[in-house]
Order: C-alpha cells, then structure tokens, then sequence
C-alpha cells in the first residue's frame, strides 16, 4: 500500500503522513504500508513504485491522501504511476478514491474525525461551525467540500459554512465574521487539513482574530482516518 500525500516544505506535514502510515499498519499487521509526497518531501510515489516492482511485488494500491479529486488526483498521480512503469518491472497499480467525498457520498469515518477534533478543540461547545479547507480553483472539488459542510453542520446541528485557505473565497476570518454578524456567539472552526502546515496555522491565526472560540487541529493520524484509508483499499476488486 502506497500513501500518497501533497507534501509541503513544512516537516510536521511529512511527520503526520509517516504517523498514518504507521497508524495503518498497525491495524492491518502483515501489510507493508509505505508514505510518499508529490512534492518537498522523498521518495515520491514513483520511486516508491519502481521499489517495488524491483523488489518483485505484483502489485500496489496507491491511496490518494488528498480530500478533493481536483489537479494532483486527476494530473499528478496518474503522471507518477505512468512514470513508474516506463522501463522497469511492471506492476499492476491500482488508484483508490479520495478521502474526501467519493461519488457524492461523505464518509461516516472522515465526519467522525472531524467531530473528534472538535471535541478536543471546544469542550464548552459552540453554536456555528466553519469548515476550514486550503482551497481549490476547481468548482467540482468546492462542491464536495460543502457537501462534507452540509454533513457536519446536520450531524452537529449547527450552521455550518466553508472557508479556504487559498485560491477561492471566502477566507477564515471572512466566514467567522459573518457567522458573528449573523448572530451565533460561539463559533469553532473545523479543519479539513490531513496535517498541519502553514494553510493550517493561517486558518489559525486569521480565525481567532476574527473571534473564534476554537481552531481544531488537523486530522492527522486519527483513528478515524487509518480507518478510512482501509475501506477506501478495501473497496477495490483486483
């Protein structure tokens, strides 16, 4: 099983990709589970494939550790995976979906490390949520982020509005301060971050300007999310 992350010049972002990766080995003992970045951090997943096959492995699942299917899912990974068979032993590999929304569906696991998180973060509750995502350009990608927004809010039973990081609007101090303006005077902030990183701080900081009662931390090795990853291989026929 290969795991594959953004990658970031920050190094508690790779440190929380190893932590998963052990995280799911752990709960499946006898599976070698191996991390990769396509970009800022080695080996990239290309490396770790031609590894691999050299080794004489038949075969791999690569799982995307991306929560939208937009550029890296859709031009990234497969340029890796084409990359890696060109010249060397082949090996079949086979690509999972995101951990975010697959086929319009959110999974139960991802909103339950969301909620985890935010227990953590507000113990004394709150009244608003805003789901902090880094941000895309792809309008597919945004939708199924509020699609996960929508999920949250109804499970927790409160508002809930999205927020980025970058590339679309509207910011994390933005969506808390409409939330205020709106009335609700204990708003969290959800983090829809795998690790944490400079997107993660940003939120952070520009949220509990705005008057946040709480920024919860990234997902990293929840439980939760090993456990996600695992359905997500679980659920390819070979």
């Amino acid at each position: 099983m290969v795991l594959v992350a953004h990658g970031s010049r920050d190094p508690r972002a790779a440190e929380a990709t190893r932590a998963l990766a052990r995280a799911v080995a752990a709960v499946r003992p006898g599976t070698t589970v191996l991390p990769s970045w396509l970009d800022h951090t080695e080996p990239g997943p290309t490396a770790v494939l031609r590894g691999l096959a050299v080794a004489g492995h038949p075969r791999a699942v690569l799982v995307p550790l991306l929560l939208t299917a937009a550029y890296h899912r859709k031009v990234d990974i497969p340029a890796a995976i084409a990359a890696a068979g060109a010249g060397g032993p082949p090996i079949d590999v086979r690509v999972t979906d995101v951990l975010g929304p697959a086929d319009g569906r959110v999974d139960g696991a991802l909103l339950g490390g969301l909620r985890r998180r935010l227990a953590e973060a507000a113990p004394g509750g709150y009244d608003a949520l805003v789901l902090a995502a880094a941000g895309t350009r792809d309008p597919r990608a945004r939708g199924s982020v509020g699609r996960v927004a929508a999920a949250l809010g109804a499970e927790l039973g409160v508002p809930c509005r999205v927020s980025y990081a970058s590339a679309a609007p509207p910011a994390g101090d933005v969506a808390v301060a409409k939330l205020r303006a709106g009335g609700a005077g204990r708003v969290a902030v959800a983090a829809y971050f795998l690790a944490p990183g400079l997107f993660h701080d940003a939120v952070r900081a520009a949220a509990g300007a705005a008057g946040a009662v709480a920024v919860a931390d990234p997902l990293t090795d929840l439980p939760e999310l090993a456990g996600l990853v695992l359905r997500r291989v679980d659920s390819l026929l070979w």
